[in-house]
This record gives structure tokens, sequence and C-alpha cells, in this order.
């Protein structure tokens, strides 16, 4: 949860600049740690389970995430977020809740990556975590040392009580403390995109949020900045030229199989979140997740959207109203297409190949990802019906 204020205007010249040396130079201002080369995939406590976590919990995750399948669908992170950390002893160590995770973070992190996973962590730039736990600011170094200590191979890095503190200063600390720990660990940044991390971040962490938090909804949206993940769609829009291998733009966890959206809804949501090359971190019980959610979250034909190793985000091609084209590039010389019907009505949408960049009335084969198989040659474009709130997710390669 935050609140965007007038403070972070101040930031924002000096965000600007260091974005146009970003745009100028490229990758070379990208973060250089080797690691997020493609999109991280995993899970995330926050979504379904809040602030009860605990080490019961998270080695069930860990369990279903083998037997399900997600882990051969290319998941890899186990990820705690916030609740897990109560204090500090006397030597400013981090501790975790030892009621909740009595075996300590260290055992937990070894039976994670006895399963071939890998461990994150939650912690906060500011002097306390959003829900009131110990926040890593003036304690940088120490924490990280202790993650690397513990086996952590990602931390997802938040905002809250950070007042007085500046964005790009605060994150770089971090940043320097994990290089500094002697382990590889993934830095995802949490600042809700109130600083247009998209314009400076490359060289600070492997991912940045781009917007508040995302809900379980169409296209809800809380008082206090919480959205659904149509409104964070929109504002991934002209936000593709800063994302690459190392370096990613980053709308939020999944919501996918929480409860709140049809089963429709939740395709759309995950075939955009591999179009934009988003970090794609489940967010649901997955121990209990119904065969549909399960075919949504392991369909490896989407996945292989996000993890191209080309890396460039989709965008959008052509905006009519509520019927929306979207397209990215593929190593292989192939395009994925989204055609994104956002009306309440079943409606017909097509898409040209000259729109696509294809030479014109040239033959291009057509392959449907969620119906898995191919659909033909296709002179010109491309028409289809589609479901009201749905898509369809096409490959297509002259």
């Amino acid at each position: 949860m935050f609140t965007a204020t007038a403070k972070n205007q101040g930031y924002l010249i000096s965000g600007l600049l260091i974005g146009l040396m970003f745009m100028i130079s490229g990758a070379a201002f990208a973060l250089d740690n080797g690691l997020a080369k493609t999109p991280p995939m995993g899970w995330n406590s926050w979504n379904k389970f809040g602030c009860d976590v605990s080490e019961k919990l998270i080695k069930e995750m860990a369990d279903a995430m083998v037997v399900s399948g997600m882990k051969d669908a290319g998941y890899v992170y186990i990820v705690i977020d916030d609740c897990w950390q109560v204090k500090r002893n006397s030597a400013g160590k981090i501790e975790a809740d030892a009621a909740r995770f009595p075996s300590g973070m260290k055992v937990l992190a070894d039976y994670i990556h006895s399963k071939g996973l890998k461990f994150g962590l939650y912690s906060d730039a500011g002097t306390a975590t959003c829900q009131g736990r110990p926040g890593s600011h003036g304690h940088e170094e120490t924490d990280a040392m202790t993650y690397a200590e513990w086996g952590v191979d990602y931390l997802k890095y938040d905002w809250c009580h950070a007042e007085n503190l500046k964005q790009q200063e605060a994150y770089a600390a971090m940043r320097d403390a994990l290089a500094h720990s002697g382990r590889e660990i993934v830095f995802s940044m949490c600042e809700w995109g109130t600083s247009q991390p998209w314009l400076w971040a490359g060289s600070v962490a492997n991912l940045w949020r781009t917007t508040g938090d995302i809900q379980d909804c169409w296209d809800c949206q809380g008082g206090w900045g919480g959205m659904g993940w149509t409104l964070i769609l929109d504002r991934q829009v002209g936000l593709e030229k800063y994302a690459g291998p190392g370096h990613w733009n980053d709308p939020d966890m999944l919501e996918v199989g929480n409860g709140g959206m049809t089963f429709t809804e939740y395709k759309s949501h995950f075939s955009f979140w591999s179009l934009l090359e988003s970090p794609l971190m489940a967010g649901n019980d997955i121990r209990s997740m119904n065969p549909e959610i399960k075919e949504i979250l392991t369909n490896k034909e989407i996945i292989s959207l996000n993890q191209d190793a080309l890396g460039i985000q989709g965008n959008k091609i052509r905006d009519d109203g509520d019927f929306e084209v979207w397209s990215k590039p593929l190593s292989d010389g192939s395009k994925a297409v989204i055609l994104f019907n956002r009306s309440a009505q079943k409606s017909e949408m097509k898409v040209s190949w000259e729109e696509l960049g294809f030479a014109k009335n040239k033959s291009v084969v057509v392959r449907d990802l969620w119906l898995h198989r191919d659909l033909g040659n296709f002179a010109s474009g491309f028409s289809a019906s589609v479901e009201p709130h749905g898509v369809i997710a096409l490959k297509v390669k002259q």
C-alpha cells in the first residue's frame, strides 16, 4: 500500500536526466550482475496469504511447485513477502519470527534448494516494512550479508516508511550491499513507479515496479492506489523501450487463480504479462489450484513469449477503443500477436500482416498458443471471433 505525494516530484528532473542517458547508452547502463537475463518466474506469498506466512506454508508451496508441474514450466523462485521478520538482535542482525519459522531461514532455504528451486525474501528501503516490521535503512550491508549466509537468491525491496529518503540513493545502497555480499541475488525494486524508475533503475535493479499494487479484478481501483490488471496494462504503454535482459519493467505479481475474475479474464491477464516480459510471479495457492488455473499458469507456449531470448517487451500496435492489437518480435524471426477484446460482447477482430511489418499479401503461418495448434497459412492477415474480456494469442511467421 502506498500514497503518492508531491515529494516525489523533486526527484523527477534528475530522473529524467538519468533516463536520457540510459536511452542514449542503452545496455551500457544496465545492471551487470549476470542475473535475470529472462524475466524471473516463481511464486510470492503476498497476494493470497498476506502476513499469514510460516515455514510449513512455504515448504508446502515448494513441494506443490514441483508436483504441479510449475517447476517444469519454468517457475523457480519461492519468495516470502512481508511479515517473516520481527526484530533485530543486539548486533543489529535481522531475525525471523521464531514461532512461525522455528527452523530458521537457512534451513528453509536449504529445503527449497533441495527441490531444485530458489529462495526469496522481502525487505524495505525505509525504517520499517509496509506491515511495520524492521526495514533495512541503515542496515543494508548487514542485511545483505545475512541474506547471503541464509542462501537467499531473490530480494523484493519495498518503499514504505521511507520519508526523507531518495529512491535512487536508497536503492543503490542495497544494490551495492548485495554486490558485496558474495552471493548472486536478483534485486527487485518495489517503489510503485512513483519516481519513474524505468528512467533510472536500469543500473540499479533487475526489475522495478511500474505502478501501484495489483488487485484481483478486471478494472477496479482502490483509493490507496491498488488497481485491476487492465488499468496496470494501460500504464505499460511506452515503457517497452526501457526493458531488456537483466532489467525489466514489473507490472506486479500475478492474480491468476485467486478467485476474483473469470477463467477468460485470467487467461487474458496471463497472456499480457507474458507478452510484456513481466516477471511471472504466481500469487495463488498452488497447493489447491484447479485444472483450469494450472492450465493457464503452465502453458509453455505462452510462457515461451515471456522467456524468449530476444527479451523485447511487447507493445500496442493498434487501439480501436475496446479492441486492441499487441505484438512483439521473437528470436526465431516470428512475432507474437494478441487480439484483445475489452468489450462485453463477442466480437470479430483482425490484424493485417502489413501492421506487423510483414510483406503485404504474402502467406503467413499462424499458430494459436492457447489451442496449441497450427491454424494454417493466411494471406494478407488474420481474423477471429474473440470472447468478451478475452484474447486470441498467436505466433505468426512468414
